[in-house]
């Protein structure tokens, strides 16, 4: 028997105009052919979030703390903005430690003729850092804004739609295999 993954979708950009609300909704609408997956949207715009352009208070940081903690598994949807991911992010990712430790990462990422690949290889640096397994596969969008319609449908859908499967499977296994092991034996922090 299998249990339900608890699967954190981070959103990554908090600009006016963000794309960010495209893209993921295509995977949350890809995550509902799922049955393996139990879903948290953690969005940066969230009142009491850690973003650049305001204080968060402790409580939204504790409660942040707590979804990060409680999650088996994330999907870090993420733009490149000049050749990196956004500082909004980061402040998102920051705000925690111990609670992404020995779980897994995968990345959607989208930009312009990179589709945000160059984000995810930074971003997997900082994930490796927080203990955090990346996970190879990921989906990319380049030229993200010529691949949806206004409503936010994906044009040609069959090979992301097979990429992200293809994911999102291995990403089960890695949260399968990793909260096994930590039930097993707690995750040691050698030192801060």
């Amino acid at each position: 028997m299998h249990e339900t993954m608890k699967l954190a979708l981070i959103y990554g950009s908090v600009r006016e105009g963000r794309f960010s609300d495209t893209i993921a909704g295509w995977v949350r609408q890809e995550l509902r052919t799922r049955t393996d997956y139990a879903v948290d949207v953690i969005d940066p715009l969230e009142p009491d979030l850690p973003v650049p352009q305001k204080r968060a208070d402790p409580a939204g940081l504790t409660a942040l703390r707590e979804r990060i903690g409680a999650a088996d598994a994330f999907i870090v949807v993420t733009p490149e903005y000049n050749h990196a991911y956004p500082g909004a992010l980061k402040m998102l990712i920051d705000a925690a430690n111990r609670e992404w430790y020995a779980k897994p990462v995968a990345f959607v990422s989208y930009g312009g003729i990179s589709g945000g690949l160059r984000a995810v290889e930074q971003l997997r640096l900082v994930f490796a850092e927080l203990h955090a397994a990346t996970i190879r596969d990921s989906v990319s969008f380049a030229n993200a804004r010529t691949k949806f319609d206004a409503a936010g449908n994906l044009r040609e859908p069959e090979a992301a739609q097979e990429a992200m499967a293809v994911m999102l499977d291995r990403l089960n296994w890695w949260a399968t295999a990793l909260r096994n092991a930590r039930r097993a034996t707690p995750y040691v922090k050698g030192y801060a």
